[in-house]
């Protein structure tokens, strides 16, 4: 039977009063249906700290290795380089999860139980994925972490259970996908003090010197998600951050992190209290914490030429070592703000000095002789010049690459005086193509993406008349929008029911739609011009 809000809620707060966190001008409620519990500011206070936590409350690679129970069992795996440090912490929580008198039940009762992420959809509601980047990841994902789980986390874990005392417990995949999902929605990156992570001794401190020295708390990702009371906050502005104090000036707690308002300034009573995201497109929120953010500013498109695919092509040693000669990349990521800057951008870029950016990216990379012209399209080009290298150099003829190899000799010598700079190559193999076959692959390329969006679930329109009409229903009871009925009639439609991670996947896909399609719209008008001008 799971346990009540109010019946999670004070056995936390005692947990936090024994292990000395200090609630200075915040207090711990809950908040709502779809974000759990948070912090909210209790009253006012001067120096901007919020709340006070020992560091002997953060879940550390180090602190897993120490540990009594799990240390000796992963010792020799981490030092032999078979687990890495995100392991040990998902291991441990998966373990905590399980062991009857864990002293960190209170703070685990308070995690959610069931996430918004693509690992924890439904068959149907992934299908709703289908021809994005994030469908296949999400099935890639999940079965590196079955064989992860089967490999090394099952019978570990067991073994665990049983040198606790417990031999009845068993463990499920569903264990270790939750703390799959507790790791990225909550860790945090803050570097712990040198003297607090490693122990004086200098023979332990040789052991162990694999782990980072700032050792910090966990992953690549600046999440929200708080390392002690586990609020759902999806508030994306900044409200506070966390700081460390290793003195115990700031805080009058050593070896502690803290809670700071950004605004420096007293809240108002009962305001949440959040910290930030980082600016992110709804493919990574979606995929690392369950939720997108309808017109996100920062989302973005992928595209890449299948690496794989250069064994098949006409001349594909020759190609391989010139992209290699070049550092081009296969992939490449649009952000959605490229195309303030494009041929059909609205208004006036926002970033004046972003033109001049671009056009000394593009310099850099042309010709030594001049006898290819400046293209009149430099300026509102938005796709990166790195990947369009990649793409001039698969698009190349036979004798064009013979041509690049005839300027470069001419430029480095007959007998190899020097190696020529990835520079040198790029200029030599741009004066030799120009940009017409580069820019005819990037539309193809582009289609095929929208082609493959567009057949898995139609087109934007029709996503964009589906979200009109729906109407968002939570894992328990409904949303505020809903009527108790399966539908209703609104303005000449029926308004349709769907869970959030529905709604959420059709934010996402429309926004690939939307992207796919204006990139493709900035890629045929540049090829036009390119052609047009013998580029």
């Amino acid at each position: 039977m799971e346990i009540s809000t109010e019946a999670k809620l004070e056995p936390f707060l005692q947990w936090l009063q024994v292990n000395k966190v200090e609630l200075r001008g915040c207090k711990i409620k809950y908040s709502d249906e779809s974000k759990g519990f948070g912090i909210f500011s209790s009253n006012e206070f001067s120096d901007g700290v919020l709340l006070v936590v020992p560091l002997d409350l953060a879940i550390t690679p180090m602190r897993v290795l120490q540990d009594p129970l799990i240390g000796p069992e992963c010792r020799a795996m981490f030092e032999d380089g078979e687990v890495d440090d995100r392991f040990l912490m998902i291991l441990f929580l998966t373990v905590e999860r399980l062991r009857k008198n864990s002293s960190w039940k209170p703070y685990l009762d308070m995690l959610p139980t069931t996430f918004g992420n693509p690992l924890w959809f439904t068959d149907d509601e992934l299908l709703e994925l289908k021809g994005t980047t994030l469908y296949r990841a999400t099935e890639l994902q999940k079965q590196n972490l079955l064989t992860l789980y089967d490999d090394k986390v099952k019978d570990l874990v067991k073994k665990l259970l049983v040198l606790d005392g417990d031999s009845e417990s068993e463990v499920s995949f569903e264990d270790f996908l939750w703390a799959n999902s507790i790791f990225w929605t909550r860790a945090l990156n803050i570097p712990l003090p040198h003297s607090y992570v490693f122990p004086q001794n200098q023979e332990d401190l040789n052991k162990y010197d694999s782990i980072n020295n700032s050792a910090e708390l966990s992953n690549d990702h600046n999440s929200r998600g708080e390392l002690i009371n586990g609020l759902n906050d999806i508030n994306l502005k900044a409200a506070a951050t966390w700081e460390v104090d290793g003195t115990g000036l700031i805080t009058g707690v050593p070896f502690s992190m803290y809670l700071l308002s950004v605004e420096r300034s007293s809240f108002h009573s009962e305001k949440e209290i959040s910290i930030s995201y980082g600016n992110k497109g709804n493919e990574e929120l979606l995929y690392l914490y369950g939720f997108v953010i309808d017109n996100n500013p920062d989302d973005y498109l992928m595209i890449h030429y299948p690496a794989e695919a250069i064994h098949s092509i006409p001349l594909s040693d020759s190609k391989a070592l010139l992209l290699e000669e070049q550092k081009a990349q296969l992939r490449c990521l649009l952000p959605k703000s490229l195309l303030e800057h494009g041929f059909f951008a609205a208004g006036h870029p926002k970033d004046g000095n972003n033109d001049n950016k671009l056009e000394v990216d593009r310099i850099s990379s042309f010709s030594w002789s001049g006898q290819r012209r400046m293209p009149s399209y430099l300026n509102k080009l938005v796709f990166p010049e790195n990947f369009l290298t990649a793409l001039r150099t698969i698009a190349m003829q036979e004798d064009e690459i013979s041509k690049v190899s005839s300027l470069l000799e001419e430029l480095v010598g007959s007998g190899g005086e020097r190696q020529p700079s990835d520079a040198e190559v790029r200029a030599a193999v741009w004066e030799t193509c120009g940009d017409s076959g580069a820019l005819q692959l990037l539309v193809d390329l582009l289609q095929a993406k929208l082609t493959e969006l567009e057949e898995s679930s139609g087109m934007e329109d029709y996503d964009s008349e589906l979200l009109l009409k729906s109407c968002i229903t939570e894992s328990q009871g409904q949303h505020a929008s809903c009527e108790n009925n399966s539908s209703e009639e609104t303005n000449g439609w029926t308004q349709h029911k769907m869970s959030r991670k529905t709604w959420s996947s059709i934010v996402y896909r429309r926004g690939q739609k939307e992207l796919a399609l204006l990139f493709l719209k900035e890629a045929e008008h540049a090829l036009q011009l390119a052609l047009t001008e013998g580029n």
